[in-house]
């Protein structure tokens, strides 16, 4: 889900502004999601000692590892179908889809969601039995496996529905906004009938060439008709001019060289040593 898509659905100012708390929308949603998954462990500890004190009472005897294995299969495979609710919540909610027909799309999906889960947790539980070296009977009380799953299932995903949404929400409010990148400075220069947009951080230096300029950029040389001055305009503070013809990029300058005569040395990143006038020392220097 996108910053922009969950705002464009959540409504109201508060909706598409909403507080910055610092947490980038993945970190925020996994978060919520880890607590939803951490409530389903209470909710079947508490119904793994129910169904044990259910079968104790009945005068059953009953394995507290069984129990265990048949709540959490179940619980796995509401983890796994989460992810079609996901997206199912995302795209199928008000305000994008009118409510009547939200209602009516959910109670559709909630049949292919739940076989889904049935699915899953047969599959998971078969595989735990046959560790254990015994068959697992898909079995229900009513005789009906199937329809008895789904009557659970059809309200587990009501209430993942909602808690979905919810969570979506609140991604979409308090989520901090994705960090835009500043855009790169690039330079037009034109090359016959091409034009290159060479990144301005990676020019390393500039020398006047009669009517053009030549640019060193990654190891090459590109003339460019236009003057030093217009291009130094263009470059920017970045780069500074050591010579009457010829300019370097600050950051590209290893070290400088000073002779007795106040002339000096640029020696540039990529092993370049470029001379610099006397006049021009202060740009380089300090």
């Amino acid at each position: 889900m996108t910053d922009e898509e969950a705002r464009g659905t959540s409504g109201g100012a508060a909706g598409t502004s909403g507080p910055n708390h610092g947490l980038s929308a993945r970190a925020l949603t996994a978060l919520l999601l880890s607590a939803i998954f951490l409530f389903g462990l209470v909710r079947i500890a508490a119904n793994v000692y129910s169904y044990i004190a259910d079968r104790e009472g009945a005068g059953l005897a009953t394995s507290p590892v069984i129990a265990w294995m048949l709540e959490g299969s179940s619980l796995i495979a509401w983890a796994v179908m989460m992810i079609p609710c996901w997206f199912a919540v995302q795209r199928i909610r008000p305000p994008r889809v009118p409510l009547p027909a939200t209602v009516a799309i959910h109670a559709l999906l909630a049949i292919p969601i739940s076989l889904g889960h049935i699915a899953l947790m047969v599959a998971f539980r078969t595989m735990l039995w046959w560790m254990m070296g015994i068959d697992y009977h898909f079995t229900a009380p009513d005789g009906s496996p199937i329809l008895y799953e789904f009557r659970k299932d059809l309200s587990a995903y009501v209430e993942l529905v909602f808690i979905l949404f919810l969570v979506q929400w609140l991604v979409a409010r308090y989520a901090a906004p994705p960090a835009i990148a500043p855009e790169r400075r690039t330079l037009a220069v034109g090359d016959g009938s091409v034009t290159h947009h060479l990144p301005v951080d990676e020019i390393e230096h500039v020398a006047a060439a009669g009517n053009y300029v030549e640019i060193a950029w990654r190891g090459e040389r590109l003339l460019h008709r236009a003057t030093l001055s217009a291009v130094e305009a263009d470059l920017g503070a970045g780069f500074a001019r050591i010579h009457r013809s010829r300019l370097v990029r600050r950051a590209a300058v290893r070290r400088v060289v000073t002779h007795k005569s106040g002339d000096f040395d640029v020696e540039m990143e990529s092993g370049a040593t470029l001379r610099g006038s006397r006049r021009y020392r202060g740009n380089v220097e300090g």
